[in-house]
């Protein structure tokens, strides 16, 4: 695993610099790291929008000094950050756009130091991806070379979720993508790996002689994955209307923890050996097709109800959603991996919107023992490996012990990790470490052209089952913890509470 080192020196090209996600996300991790000192002196970030921005590096400190997780902001790092901050305003379909970019590269190479390499983050909407990049070819700011032209600089390109809507738009746009640049060039971004938790879920099964011999079918009874949110569509409902649930959360976050809970032992801590394990796990997924898509999967939207104390209309209500929409706000399924350590083991999955609670969690429900000596206590509970990602983020194991006293009673307790106890409450958000290895080359965290379309080859067969007549949309109260459908899928013992 790569140690912590500063970049070489680069430049950041973000377009759709007036978007959220850079001042809510970019920004505040460029500076994070900066406070690091984990950027070069050479380092520089050009923001590229349609809309005029002659006060962007004010409105980026305003932004840095809301969201960053280490406020007040620190003015001598800010302030030599700040130097290296430039706009580019134009239309990203305009040659003259990418003309007035490339010569504010080629300042920032003499007056930065920038060395000529770049990374271009794309923060727009995906029917944008393939225009921008033919724009950047066909200026020479990018080329097919995975090092750079002579392999002294680099050229990458980072594309946000969703990476197309089903498999053939992703196909597709995979080709465009390598009709231009090398696939090491290409870093698909999904920023729940770069969450500490997440990646810690490598660290415990591979770096712990104790949990790898349970880790399999012959001592765990199922494995249950939750990422729930307890908000509704926060006014994005035209944006929710075409994308769901399934596209915004199951097709990529959810399927990708689930590799990494399934995948084999990975035989280096290299991008590609491990990305080759996870798409096997892929592969091996049984798929949902027909029929079957009514018994394995459920999918719902909220309606009115309470949450936190407070009422909220159900997705119906919401501004720019259809009174009829069919577009889910949950979805939970019942998957299975054919393969020696997990056949027969159900891989229970639910995501969902107006939840009870935000929370993420993979859970290890291990088998019942095989005699029960203490049977009918609370405390015989089969024992469960609890992994939350957020928020309280850390591992719990849950066994049985002896309460004090003459008697043999026994009650279920935990054995609590917490990230924010053993390594201070500080720990670095994730596109922090997103970005230092997009800046260093470290593709591990980042998804695969081969891969998205396994995500993609597993989904579609949902959707075509969803869209027959007898497909039905179930209903959950706002605040609860989904549809009673969704009840079956995790039957006998049902989905824990978190």
């Amino acid at each position: 695993m790569p140690e912590e080192r500063t970049a070489a020196p680069a430049a950041l090209v973000i377009f759709g610099a007036s978007g959220d996600l850079t001042r809510r996300k970019l920004l505040p991790a460029v500076y994070n790291l900066a406070l690091s000192r984990l950027l070069p002196g050479g380092f520089a970030v050009v923001g590229v929008a349609r809309r005029p921005k002659p006060d962007f590096a004010d409105d980026m400190r305003e932004a840095v000094n809301k969201f960053s997780r280490r406020r007040p902001i620190d003015d001598a790092a800010w302030g030599e950050l700040e130097r290296g901050i430039s706009y580019v305003q134009g239309n990203f379909d305009e040659p003259e756009t990418y003309k007035a970019l490339g010569a504010e590269l080629e300042r920032l190479d003499k007056e930065r130091g920038t060395g000529k390499s770049r990374v271009f983050y794309l923060a727009v909407s995906p029917d944008q991806v393939p225009g921008i990049v033919r724009g950047l070819r066909e200026a020479n700011l990018v080329t097919p070379a995975g090092a750079g032209r002579n392999g002294d600089h680099f050229e990458r390109i980072v594309v946000e979720k969703p990476f197309g809507e089903d498999l053939e738009s992703a196909h597709d746009l995979n080709r465009e993508l390598g009709s231009h640049l090398a696939e090491s060039q290409i870093y698909r971004i999904d920023h729940y790996l770069g969450k500490e938790t997440v990646q810690n879920l490598l660290v415990l099964r591979f770096g712990n002689t104790i949990f790898e011999p349970l880790w399999s079918r012959q001592h765990v009874d199922r494995v249950e994955l939750t990422v729930a949110e307890d908000i509704g569509v926060e006014g994005r409902g035209k944006f929710y209307e075409q994308v769901g649930i399934t596209r915004d959360i199951v097709q990529n976050h959810a399927l990708q923890l689930l590799t990494l809970v399934a995948m084999e032992p990975p035989s280096s801590w290299d991008a590609n050996a491990v990305r080759d394990e996870k798409v096997k796990v892929l592969r091996a997924l049984r798929p949902i097709t027909g029929k079957a898509v009514l018994d394995h999967t459920v999918r719902a939207q909220y309606a009115a109800g309470v949450v936190r104390g407070e009422h909220v209309p159900g997705y119906r209500e919401e501004p720019d959603v259809a009174k009829d929409s069919k577009t889910e706000t949950y979805v939970a399924l019942k998957a299975h991996v054919d393969n020696w350590r997990w056949s027969g083991v159900p891989f229970t999955l639910r995501t969902g919107k107006r939840l009870a609670k935000r929370v993420a969690e993979v859970v290890l429900h291990f088998k019942p023992l095989p005699h029960g000596l203490f049977r009918g206590q609370d405390g015989t509970q089969p024992n469960a490996l609890v992994m939350r990602l957020q928020p309280d983020e850390g591992i719990s194991l849950r066994f049985a012990a002896k309460v004090p006293g003459s008697g043999m009673a026994l009650r279920g307790v935990t054995m609590d990790f917490r990230y924010g106890a053993a390594f201070g409450s500080s720990t670095p958000e994730a596109y922090e470490r997103l970005l230092l290895d997009v800046l260093r080359g470290d593709a591990t965290l980042f998804t695969r052209s081969d891969e998205v379309e396994a995500q993609w080859r597993f989904i579609d067969p949902i959707f075509a089952g969803w869209a027959s007549e007898h497909a039905k949309v179930a209903s959950y109260p706002a605040g609860s913890w989904g549809p009673e459908e969704a009840d079956a899928l995790a039957a006998p013992r049902g989905w824990r509470r978190p």
